[in-house]
């Protein structure tokens, strides 16, 4: 048996889904539930014995240790985070508490647990996290990519908060030999996601006839890795990884964000066209950049190819198709998430940033 943090929310969910078509070992699934984590991800396994659910906060360290007592997990996959940029510049505090003091909870309860451990439960436990290509900061354009020895230089609250959150995982190896892993993954992009990331929210305004607004110029490149190969690398680490090591996972496909959008409405052209001709294209609008926007991300993930023979098995083109599609077919799931709160988000977030494109013309 295994527990995963976050596993309501994007990569947790698919995550959970993933192992559960892979696996017979059971997980069990820990959840605060916020705005990003939805159960109706998880709807199909209503009726399956092998996921066990429990809505509870990382921070809460009786819970875990009594969930690490009671099911005696040979491993733990991390998850749980506050991840969305933009939230963590109106709001940072919810990021450090999440995100640091959570993982700082959960590291306690789980030294505390491998401490209770012997022979071969002790050899085999681990703990796994997952963070983000973003606690490397920004790459010029003709820069080499992210390699796992590239100098943390994070940016925004989100990406100093997962910083440190990695920093705690080594120092917990170090200091106490907790058996770790880390992860730092590109962006991802795939079947539920929440619609306030790039692709799923421009999915998502388009069919609605929304403006679909590009930060700046739009021309910040980002590394895509499909959710799907993300799940795939994570089971590899947790199986082959070497203990207290980080490995970086890319999807090979490096695009600057306008391209994508661009991509995206013909996608929508082809597969949801509207009438008279139109195109997607016309709805596109740019607006003021936010601050401390990164430049470029681009991951080298030559180690974990070379060592645990992972490599991504999606492109750009087929796993971007596969996303569109997933939501052309699942427009319920979308409505039942964007809430009233989250459209009070968008509003607060991008009409905002179009006042101030409004006044910088002027």
């Amino acid at each position: 048996m295994i527990l995963v943090t976050g596993g309501a929310g994007f990569i947790g969910a698919n995550f959970v889904l993933d192992w559960l078509s892979n696996h017979d070992e059971p997980l069990i699934n820990l959840d605060k539930l916020t705005y990003a984590g939805n159960l109706a991800s998880l709807a199909s396994l209503a009726n399956n014995g092998r996921h066990i659910f429990v809505q509870g906060d990382i921070a809460d360290g009786a819970l875990v240790a009594s969930l690490l007592e009671k099911y005696q997990p040979r491993a733990i996959v991390h998850f749980a985070a506050e991840s969305h940029v933009d939230r963590s510049i109106h709001g940072p505090e919810a990021f450090l508490q999440t995100n640091i003091i959570g993982t700082f909870q959960l590291l306690q309860a789980a030294r505390q647990f491998f401490a209770t451990l012997s022979g071969q439960a002790a050899a085999q436990f681990r703990f796994l996290h997952v963070s983000t290509d973003e606690v490397y900061g920004s790459l010029a354009p003709d820069a080499p990519a992210f390699t796992e020895q590239h100098p943390y230089e994070p940016n925004s609250p989100y990406s100093a908060s997962k910083a440190a959150s990695d920093h705690l995982v080594r120092a917990w190896h170090h200091t106490y030999g907790l058996p770790v892993l880390t992860t730092n993954c590109s962006n991802n992009y795939g079947p539920l996601q929440f619609p306030e990331k790039l692709i799923p929210l421009m999915i998502h305004r388009g069919l609605m006839g929304e403006d679909l607004p590009v930060y700046g110029d739009g021309q910040n490149v980002r590394d895509w890795l499909y959710v799907g190969d993300h799940c795939t690398a994570i089971r590899r680490v947790l199986e082959k990884g070497t203990l207290g090591e980080t490995y970086n996972i890319g999807g090979r496909a490096e695009m600057k964000n306008l391209d994508v959008v661009h991509t995206l409405c013909d996608l929508l052209d082809e597969l949801r066209p509207k009438t008279k001709g139109a195109s997607y294209r016309d709805q596109i609008r740019f607006v003021t950049d936010r601050p401390g926007h990164d430049r470029r991300y681009a991951i080298d993930s030559t180690r974990i190819a070379t060592e645990l023979e992972w490599k991504p098995s999606e492109t750009f083109a087929t796993g971007l198709r596969k996303t569109v599609q997933w939501y052309l077919d699942h427009e319920a799931w979308v409505d039942n998430v964007t809430s009233g709160a989250y459209r009070q988000w968008t509003q607060l977030n991008y009409q905002a940033r179009e006042q101030d494109n409004q006044v910088e013309k002027k």
